[in-house]
């Protein structure tokens, strides 16, 4: 069993700050590509941005220049450093590991956190 747990959400002003964090637990023997996607109300969940276990990044347009995606040491570990927050910043953010190796050594894919809230006011 696989788990992701995200941290770091809250209430911030516009042109604020906040660091999302998530740490994936279980059965792990390797992750690879690992992202952030968030939904706003009304709308579906869309990508944020994505980093291979390579360190390729890739960013949707919206944040390019404000979101910066990177992986702790242990790559088992997700941030997400958001500067200049605006209100349409805000949503429900979810950390995504699109493949992980098990201890069987089997690959399964599609895990997600259960979602930390980023509200922005206007």
């Amino acid at each position: 069993q696989v788990q992701l747990v995200e941290s770091g959400g809250g209430l911030v002003q516009p042109g604020g700050s906040l660091r999302l964090s998530c740490a994936a637990s279980g059965s792990i023997v390797s992750i690879d590509a690992m992202g952030w996607y968030r939904q706003a109300p009304g709308k579906q969940r869309e990508l944020v941005a994505t980093i291979t276990g390579g360190g390729i990044t890739n960013y949707a347009d919206s944040v390019k220049g404000r979101f910066t995606i990177s992986r702790g040491n242990a790559k088992n570990t997700v941030y997400l450093q958001m500067n200049s927050l605006k209100p349409e910043d805000t949503a429900v953010y979810y950390c995504n590991a699109a493949g992980v190796r098990t201890g069987t050594g089997l690959w399964k894919y599609g895990f997600w956190g259960q979602g930390t809230q980023v509200t922005v006011p206007s």
